[in-house]
């Protein structure tokens, strides 16, 4: 069995608790924790009551309240899912650290860098798994691409580009409140939203990032959070990379190209779309369906962490990374 930690227990039943039981755990994470082997969604917090009811009665989850200390601090819980908004993280973090609670924590960990810091140095110090939902290193089309970057199929790997675009919702252009482009809880928008997935992805697949820096700007002045970002970067390995952000344009894009020595990789972050392969010695092109819970694969591996079988690919010093990342392409840190 791996040294993964003190917590560790290969057959124990692992019964989990949400807090913030909103749009994301209905589909995309939720169902993930009932269909995993060792694992039990057991509560559910919503700070309306009705909708935290509604949500349980559907789910077929035994508990639910309004009040997220009775989830960390329910003796028959034993790990959380933070599912909140960024701008709660840390709040319900450290307080699930201090529950000794093995934790999951919505992506972007944190709003900044330094709430990230803050939230991973106390799980470091109570020695405490802690997980991000950055559940795409789990996904088989992106292990795909890694395993044909780890084959050397396009050779030395020399630079990394995404362009992500996308025209402005009618949302947007309301007048109606979305946290997500509230600077006071995503102070880079769409970006600290949909940014963050890629991002992560990259160091997952090329490794560290050492050197990063970037511009960003309100461009449209349609709400207050950024919404044009550009940044570039050095993988530790030496690997370039560069990436725009532009959540004003006239039509969405989303395109990722690796080059290499001897071919390239093209493939989405966010699309639905296939993964190409285009190299002196092979060419293949694949559409690989995500599953219907996009989270499935993330939350098996934390079982397979938390039986000792593996190491997940997600973590709270990965996520730290990823957090430190954005804030340097923003000027933050």
């Amino acid at each position: 069995m791996l040294n993964l930690g003190s917590m560790i227990n290969e057959s124990k039943k692992w019964r989990w608790g949400i807090i913030g039981c909103g749009n994301v755990t209905e589909v995309k994470s939720g169902p993930a924790y009932h269909l995993t082997d060792g694992f039990e969604l057991f509560g559910v917090m919503r700070r309306n009551i009705a909708k935290a009811e509604d949500y349980a009665q559907r789910h077929n989850v035994p508990f639910f309240t309004d009040n997220a200390d009775d989830i960390i601090n329910n003796p028959q819980i034993d790990a959380i899912y933070i599912a909140t908004p960024p701008d709660t993280h840390k709040f319900y973090g450290l307080k699930v650290a201090d529950a000794g609670k093995p934790c999951c924590i919505e992506k972007p960990m944190a709003p900044t860098y330094a709430d990230s810091l803050e939230i991973y140095n106390v799980f470091e110090q109570k020695k405490v798994p802690l997980f991000v939902a950055y559940y795409r290193r789990s996904l088989p089309r992106f292990l795909k691409v890694k395993e044909w970057l780890d084959q050397g199929h396009i050779g030395a790997v020399r630079h990394l580009r995404w362009l992500k675009t996308r025209n402005p919702s009618p949302l947007d252009k309301s007048s109606d409140y979305n946290w997500r482009t509230d600077c006071k809880i995503a102070p880079a928008g769409y970006f600290d939203d949909l940014a963050s997935h890629g991002l992560d992805l990259f160091t997952f697949l090329l490794g560290d990032i050492q050197h990063v820096s970037g511009f960003a700007a309100n461009q449209q002045g349609l709400y207050s959070a950024l919404d044009a970002i550009t940044g570039s970067w050095i993988h530790k390995s030496g690997v370039m990379g560069s990436g725009s952000w532009i959540f004003g344009a006239h039509r969405p894009i989303d395109k990722v190209e690796i080059y290499g020595s001897k071919g390239e990789i093209r493939f989405s972050v966010l699309d639905e779309a296939p993964i190409a392969l285009i190299s002196e010695s092979k060419e293949e092109t694949l559409f690989i369906e995500h599953p219907q819970h996009l989270h499935q694969y993330h939350v098996a591996n934390m079982k397979k962490h938390l039986s000792g079988e593996q190491i997940h690919p997600s973590r709270g010093v990965t996520g730290l990374h990823t957090s430190w990342v954005m804030d340097k392409i923003l000027g933050q840190v």
